[in-house]
C-alpha cells in the first residue's frame, strides 16, 4: 500500500513539474475581452439549422471550406488532402485532386478557371486540369506562410486575398489563442504578376476572408478577438482598416459574401467563459493550459451557429442548432441560388438549407429536394472510345447539373 502511495505521489509531482516547467513556445500577453453579448434579441437561441439537408455523407471527413460555382456544383477539401466536387443536386461526386501531405481549407475560384485553395501546410495552391495541385504562394513579406486558412477572389480583376493565421502551425493553433500577440496576416496575391503583398499584420488568428461589393474592401475574421476587420481596397479610405463588427458571441471562422448584399459568417464555437476569464490572467497560467492535451483545451462542442450580416455589419440572420445531432461545428457558409451551403471541420458530410427558411419570399429549392440521396455515388468520367455503362439516373455530370 505504501509503495502505491509513493508511486502516486511521484507521478503527481512529475505531472505538476511538467505543467509548470515543460518548455512552451508561447509568450502570452494579457487581453481582457469585452463581456460576451447576451443570448437574447439578434443572438437568441433557436433551431433554424435543425432542418439542414446533409449530402456527401461518408465521402470524407472535414469539408472545412466550400465554394459553389455558377452551375450549382459545390467544392470542398477534406482532411486527407482530397479536393472533391459535387453535382448540383448532391447525388454524385468526383475527386479532382489530392494535396499530398496537405490540409485544404478555404476554397475559391481562380482567374484561369480552376480552384485556388488555402492549404494549412502548403500555403496557397491551385487546382487545374491535373490531379496534382500547383503551388502559388509559400511566403509573403519576407516570412513563410505558416498556416493558410481561407481565400477569396475579386470579381473585377485577378487578385486573390488569403489569410495566414499565425506564426504557429495548424496543429498548434490554440497557441495563437492563448498567446494573443496577434501574428496573423491578410495577404494579397496578384495572379497576373505572381506578386504578393501583406496588407494587414498583427491580426488575432486571421481566419475567414471575403471580398465585399464592387471589390471596394475585404473583410477578415479575427477569431480570437471575436471580431471582423475591414481593409479598404478603393476610394478615400484605400489602404486603411477599421472594425466591421466587434464583440461577436462566438469565434468567427470562414466568411463569405453574397451578391444579394449580405455577408455570412460561420461561428466555430460560442464564447467560452473560462477562456474569457483566462485571457486577462497571468502568463504562467496560460502556459499551463498550453501544456495540456489538446482534447482538454477549447473545443467546438455541439453547437451549430451562422450569422448573416448586412453591409453595415448589422445582424440580419441568426441560425442555430444545438445537440448531439447538430451539424456542428459549422466552419463555412456560402449562399447560392435557393440555398445556404455549409462546411465543417469535423463532420463527414456537407449540408445545405433552403434560403426561404431564412428569408421568406426567397426562391424555393427544386421540388423533391428532400429526397436527394444522402450517400451519393461517385461520378466516373467515361473512357474515350468506349461506350459508357448505365450508372442510373443522375450518373453523368452533365445531366446531374440540370436536375434539382
Amino acid at each position: 500500500m505504501k509503495s502505491a502511495i509513493r508511486a502516486a505521489l511521484a507521478l503527481s509531482l512529475l505531472l505538476l513539474a511538467y505543467l509548470l516547467l515543460w518548455p512552451t513556445p508561447i509568450q502570452p500577453v494579457a487581453w481582457t475581452p469585452p463581456p460576451a453579448p447576451a443570448a437574447t434579441g439578434v443572438y437568441a437561441p433557436n433551431e433554424a439549422l435543425k432542418a439542414v439537408q446533409r449530402f456527401g455523407v461518408g465521402v470524407g471527413i472535414g469539408p472545412e471550406g466550400i465554394a459553389v460555382d455558377a452551375a450549382g456544383r459545390s467544392y470542398a477539401g477534406y482532411a486527407d488532402g482530397r479536393i472533391v466536387t459535387y453535382s448540383a443536386n448532391g447525388s454524385s461526386y468526383q475527386e479532382l485532386a489530392v494535396s499530398e501531405g496537405g490540409r485544404p481549407l478555404g476554397v475559391t475560384f481562380g482567374p484561369r478557371g480552376g480552384l485556388v485553395i488555402a492549404d494549412a501546410y502548403k500555403g496557397l495552391i491551385e487546382v487545374g486540369s491535373t490531379p496534382t495541385p500547383k503551388s502559388l504562394v509559400t511566403a509573403a513579406g519576407g516570412a513563410p506562410v505558416r498556416f493558410a486558412d481561407d481565400a477569396d477572389n475579386t470579381r473585377l480583376d485577378q487578385k486573390i486575398y488569403f489569410t495566414d493565421v499565425s506564426v504557429y502551425s495548424y496543429e498548434d493553433m490554440m497557441n495563437e489563442v492563448l498567446e494573443h500577440r496577434g501574428t496573423g496576416r491578410l495577404i494579397e496575391y496578384d495572379a497576373v504578376s505572381g506578386e504578393t503583398k501583406v496588407l494587414l499584420s498583427g491580426l488575432h488568428f486571421a481566419n475567414g476572408v471575403a471580398v465585399g461589393p464592387d471589390d471596394a474592401y475585404v473583410l477578415v475574421n479575427e477569431t480570437s478577438a471575436y471580431r471582423i476587420t475591414r481593409y479598404w481596397l478603393k476610394g478615400d479610405k484605400a489602404g486603411t482598416s477599421d472594425i466591421f463588427i466587434d464583440n461577436l458571441p462566438g469565434m468567427p471562422d470562414n466568411l463569405s459574401y453574397s451578391d444579394k448584399g449580405r455577408f455570412w459568417v460561420a461561428l466555430f464555437a460560442p464564447r467560452d467563459a473560462t477562456l474569457d476569464r483566462l485571457l486577462p490572467g497571468p502568463a504562467w497560467l496560460k502556459k499551463i493550459v498550453a501544456r495540456l492535451p489538446r482534447a482538454l483545451q477549447v473545443r467546438s462542442g455541439d453547437k451549430a451557429w451562422v450569422l448573416g450580416l448586412d453591409l453595415d455589419g448589422k445582424v440580419i440572420a441568426n441560425l442555430q442548432d444545438q445537440g448531439r445531432d447538430a451539424y456542428a461545428p459549422i466552419t463555412s457558409v456560402e449562399e447560392w441560388g435557393p440555398w445556404l451551403y455549409f462546411g465543417s471541420l469535423s463532420q463527414d458530410s456537407l449540408a445545405r438549407l433552403p434560403l426561404q427558411q431564412v428569408f421568406p419570399g426567397s426562391p424555393p429549392p427544386p421540388r423533391g429536394w428532400e429526397q436527394t440521396p444522402a450517400s451519393p455515388h461517385q461520378f466516373v468520367p467515361p473512357v474515350v472510345g468506349e461506350s459508357e455503362p448505365d450508372r442510373g439516373p443522375g450518373a453523368s455530370g452533365e445531366s446531374d447539373d440540370r436536375k434539382p
